[in-house]
């Protein structure tokens, strides 16, 4: 009897997930036994923790996932970190194929003079505290009263929204306390979005821009000045449905008159931040006046102007992080790669075979940069994929030294490593759904790893939730 052909995912995310289930239903001759292991007690990566608790839509996709994992034919080794508990040539000793889908999950960098001023933060730090990501402070600063966003995608839409936003109407959903009770005392009365760029060229889906304008009892103020279409915008608007619809809720925006609400959601176009001001921190924002070059390009008109601010959020995309042992692209943060395939060479388009690291690949925005939409990595794991079966058929890959089932965990287990599996994560989920019933919401989310980790076991104590449990 042939043994099974084995894979391991690092990165349970969606792109980690995707790949585990399509590789499943490719069309093979041989048995294969999939893990997937993640840093984090639960799995589902920026599903869970970099979207904006007050979009269900998008988090429905987390319920998709759990249909997979559901199945039973792919195991979940959680709260195992890749570079501590594992290393590459542990998982290489015990699989055929290691598949790294780590994702994007940091702040791109901004290189702005006065970025690192107190008052100055990263859109992605933000989300990980709203989100209750169990490796983040239970705090966040919000004493600030004037706000600027830069950015010109949904997440620098969804920090805008959840700034203006009353904390009571973010409390329907899965928010725990600390998150709830920050919001409450934010100080905030106007958000500022800066883009550099024109109305027709905003990275915004239309969705989330509507969205934006139903905020309740917040003014949307928008300012005509900025609204110009050049021969690229109409272009880009007549040939995208997408672009089309932004650009139309933008130009309804103009039509609106202020209701004179307690906070202000300010959008800007054709200003491109040049610094952020203050000496002890931040007190202004630096803008240039940009305008169109027919093309959709912008140039700078030397006009500048400085706004009054009391804090910065960059939300300026999301960049990959070097994992240990494997080579890394720091321009572009990703792993450098061959349509899937690592290679120890940053060129990825004519990577020669002796570049290939064997055995080893990559998918999702760790392997082609934080661009696209969830759905989008699918098309990654399948090219990977694709990739992984040539190489066996070839006969190139190296067969493990233990390549039995159990060799994963006798090696955990004798490191110590407190792993949890999927019937943990299914207690997690009804201990988070159990606490939110009591208040009459769909679930309340644990905010510590401690608490996660005690409740995948099937013991929680007081000390290791750090807040009521379902049952007080």
């Amino acid at each position: 009897m042939t043994r099974p052909f084995r894979v391991a995912i690092v990165g349970a995310g969606p792109a980690g997930i995707y790949a585990a289930d399509l590789m499943t239903k490719a069309e093979r001759d041989f048995d294969l036994s999939i893990d997937l292991f993640d840093r984090l007690p639960t799995p589902f990566g920026l599903v869970r923790y970099g979207v904006a608790p007050d979009h269900p839509r998008i988090k429905g996709i987390i319920n998709a996932l759990i249909k997979v994992l559901d199945r039973g034919d792919i195991r979940l080794f959680s709260n195992v970190e890749y570079g501590v508990d594992l290393h590459l040539e542990e998982l290489t000793d015990r699989y055929d194929a290691v598949i790294f889908s780590t994702g994007c999950f940091v702040d791109a960098a901004l290189d702005l003079p006065g970025i690192d001023l107190p008052g100055s933060y990263g859109a992605a730090d933000f989300v990980n505290w709203y989100d209750s990501h169990p490796d983040v402070p239970q705090s966040w600063p919000l004493d600030a009263e004037r706000v600027a966003v830069i950015g010109n995608g949904n997440v620098a839409l969804d920090v805008a929204r959840v700034l203006a936003k009353q904390a009571d109407d973010m409390h329907t959903t899965e928010i725990p306390d600390h998150v709830y009770e920050g919001l409450k005392s934010s100080k905030v009365t106007d958000v500022h979005i800066f883009g550099r760029r024109g109305p027709a060229q905003a990275k915004f889906t239309p969705l989330e821009l509507r969205e934006l304008g139903a905020v309740k009892d917040v003014d949307l103020i928008v300012y005509p000045e900025d609204f110009e279409f050049d021969e690229g915008s109409m272009q880009a608007i007549e040939s995208s449905n997408q672009t089309k619809q932004v650009a139309k809720t933008l130009t309804d925006f103009t039509m609106r008159e202020p209701t004179g609400a307690k906070r202000r959601l300010h959008l800007h176009f054709l200003h491109s931040p040049v610094a952020i001001l203050g000496e002890d921190k931040v007190t202004g924002l630096r803008t240039e006046r940009m305008e169109l070059d027919g093309s959709g390009g912008v140039n700078g008109t030397g006009s500048f102007h400085d706004w009054e601010l009391d804090a910065v959020y960059r939300a300026v995309g999301y960049a990959g992080t070097q994992l240990p042992q494997l080579p890394f692209d720091d321009r572009k943060r990703v792993i450098p790669n061959h349509e899937g395939r690592v290679v120890d060479s940053d060129d990825q388009t004519t990577a020669a075979e002796a570049d290939v690291v064997q055995g080893v690949y990559t998918t999702g925005w760790i392997k082609r940069g934080p661009v696209g939409l969830i759905g989008h990595t699918k098309g990654d794991a399948l090219e990977t994929i694709g990739h992984i079966l040539d190489d066996r058929a070839a006969g190139v890959l190296t067969e493990p030294v233990y390549p039995d089932e159990s060799a994963i965990i006798e090696l955990l287990e004798s490191k110590g490593v407190d792993f949890a599996d999927w019937e943990g994560y299914h207690r997690v989920e009804a201990a988070e759904k159990a606490a939110g019933e009591v208040e009459g919401r769909e679930r309340i989310k644990l905010a510590t790893r401690e608490a996660m980790l005690a409740e995948a076991r099937g013991h929680v104590t007081a000390e290791s939730v750090g807040q009521p449990s379902a049952g007080s």
